[in-house]
């Protein structure tokens, strides 16, 4: 697609990007909107309550703060991965082989820092790039040959966890120094307090400066406006919820700084999905690839870029995960992996057939099913039933998810 070609997309993706109803004020409507609404998270944010309200009534330790410290801690490698995946199901493909790419991230690392001496960055680079590559095939293959991303990621799955094993070796197992930055930043790595509300305060402030920003700009273009006491509704809450964990977490060990990582892609994340036009064409692409072909969208690079995206992700959160373990071994990014973060993605509202869904998707459905996890964990139950439950719960959010659709279209 050429310059002007995108520039005239520019015009028309605003005919596929569906236009703001009118807004309303007072709770009933602001829930309303939330339950009809596009990316609606009230029913994720209702689920996660219950699951902890559940767990916490049968274990009471699950909500002491050094508990949900170690739940952040657990669910950011899984959650970064569950992020790219966020991406490629936008655009209606799927990636299965996630697990397989960190896990080779993770070997490189170790493999690459342990026995060949690299220094870590260079060992970071390399895995990063190994994602970006094995992404830019799979796009490639999607796009040109218009090979089903079922089949090539699921090959990848299998390629992929082979080229982990020989990377490994022999041992199957290498550890990472302990007293290296890398290690103790994710395993020990933690916000001093002040810096803690410093980001707080940094946060909110940038949330309502956006929220001005895009008030502003409708009223300029004549459109209908965020009324100002919806603007100061929607950043007290904001702030009352950032306070509230950053204030309880801290009263343990205090937010890690592999979540604070976690956090900022999120927020990239969805600041690219809902303000470039590279993310208004993810959704167009993900919604009607045909109708975002006839609208002048660059839909191959378009799908190649999330599928890049989702495949450096995965690499990312495999490091992460060698990191927080301290080790890369046969079983980083095992079997579970990506039926874990797809199953987190799709949990946190993204829809499975593409177009709707949103980067804070991957936070809320990883925090859903690590909940689960840890939670059984701390009830001493086996793997089997956590495989169990986390199924009953995917299968309780795609019903979920489904009655919010069709309640939406009927409206």
């Amino acid at each position: 697609m050429n310059a002007d070609g995108m520039r005239g997309g520019g015009r028309t993706l605003a005919a596929v990007d569906p236009a703001p109803e009118p807004p309303r004020f007072g709770p009933r409507a602001v829930l309303g909107q939330w339950f009809h609404g596009e990316h609606g998270v009230a029913p994720i944010v209702v689920g996660l309550a219950f699951v902890w309200v559940v767990l916490a009534a049968v274990e009471p330790d699950f909500l002491s703060a050094e508990n949900l410290v170690n739940l952040t801690l657990q669910s950011v490698p899984v959650g970064v991965i569950a992020l790219g995946v966020v991406l490629v199901l936008l655009v209606g493909q799927i990636d299965l082989s996630v697990g397989s790419v960190s896990g080779l991230a993770a070997a490189i690392v170790a493999v690459g820092t342990v026995t060949a001496g690299w220094p870590l960055g260079l060992g970071v680079l390399v895995a990063l790039a190994c994602g970006m590559a094995v992404g830019l095939v799979y796009g490639v293959l999607s796009t040109r040959l218009g090979l089903p991303s079922f089949v090539i990621t699921l090959a990848g799955l299998l390629f992929f966890a082979g080229v982990q094993l020989r990377v490994l070796g022999p041992l199957g197992s290498i550890n990472l120094p302990f007293e290296s930055w890398f290690v103790r930043s994710i395993q020990q790595g933690f916000l001093q307090p002040a810096v803690a509300w410093a980001l707080v305060a940094l946060w909110v402030l940038s949330y309502l400066g956006m929220q001005v920003w895009v008030r502003e700009r409708r009223r300029r273009a004549d459109l209908s406006c965020v009324p100002w006491p919806q603007v100061a509704l929607r950043t007290g809450a904001l702030a009352l919820v950032l306070a509230a964990a950053v204030g309880y977490l801290s009263t343990a060990r205090g937010v890690g700084y592999s979540v604070v990582l976690f956090v900022v892609l999120v927020i990239i994340a969805d600041v690219a999905l809902r303000r470039t036009r590279w993310g208004r064409s993810v959704r167009a692409v993900g919604s009607d690839r045909r109708a975002a072909l006839l609208s002048g969208v660059a839909v191959h690079r378009t799908v190649v870029s999330a599928f890049v995206a989702c495949s450096t992700l995965a690499a990312l959160g495999g490091i992460l995960a060698a990191g927080r373990l301290g080790a890369a071994n046969q079983g980083t990014g095992g079997a579970d992996t990506y039926l874990t973060a797809i199953a987190a993605a799709v949990i946190g509202g993204t829809s499975l057939f593409g177009g709707r869904g949103s980067a804070w998707s991957a936070l809320l459905g990883v925090l859903v099913i690590q909940s689960v996890a840890n939670g059984l964990t701390l009830l001493d139950l086996d793997q089997a039933t956590r495989f169990m439950v986390t199924g009953a719960v995917l299968l309780g959010a795609i019903i979920v998810d489904m009655l919010v659709r069709r309640r939406r279209q009927e409206a």
